[in-house]
């Protein structure tokens, strides 16, 4: 198995999870705008950058250095299922890139830049690991968005306190 399979492995079950969530996001005008601090990005947004992730496997894979420009601006979803077509696109992107990666591809390092200027430079391993956990964590957050909006939240390791489900049943 390479080092791109096993990774897929991962993938392939954080974005399982991660479709079942976004499902659940409502982009309507009452949820759109929520935002649970002032420091908090909108759901909208938040939920957008969600499905955006998987194309980080992508660009890791598919380049050595990524300058962000400084007016980057950021897409948002205008409803669910504009969310989810992101969404379903970037998973596919993703896991075609990591289908055809090798070894070789993997062992080199990947780099960071903002406006010109040197984030950080790591070996591509890591950086996919840490855009998982990027994703993850903002997931996370649209949970938390959810509960406090009164909205059902999917099990992710198993049942969630919204499930339907005894133990021993």
């Amino acid at each position: 198995m390479t080092l791109a399979q096993t990774i897929t492995l991962d993938f392939d079950e954080e974005m399982q999870n991660t479709r079942k969530l976004l499902e659940r996001v409502p982009l309507d005008d009452k949820h759109r705008n929520y935002k649970p601090h002032e420091k908090s990005m909108p759901l909208d947004r938040l939920a957008t950058h969600v499905a955006e992730l998987p194309s980080w496997q992508k660009m890791a894979l598919d380049t050595e250095v990524f300058d962000l420009p400084a007016d980057f601006k950021p897409v948002v979803a205008s409803s669910t299922a504009q969310l989810l077509e992101i969404f379903d696109k970037n998973v596919a992107d993703a896991k075609a890139a990591l289908a055809k990666a090798t070894d070789e591809d993997l062992a080199k390092t990947w780099t960071f830049q903002f406006a010109g200027h040197h984030v950080f430079t790591a070996p591509r391993p890591n950086v996919l690991r840490s855009f998982l956990n990027h994703l993850i964590h903002h997931r996370a957050q649209v949970g938390v968005y959810l509960r406090e909006n009164n909205i059902p939240i999917p099990g992710m390791y198993g049942p969630s306190a919204d499930d339907n489900w005894q133990p021993g049943a």
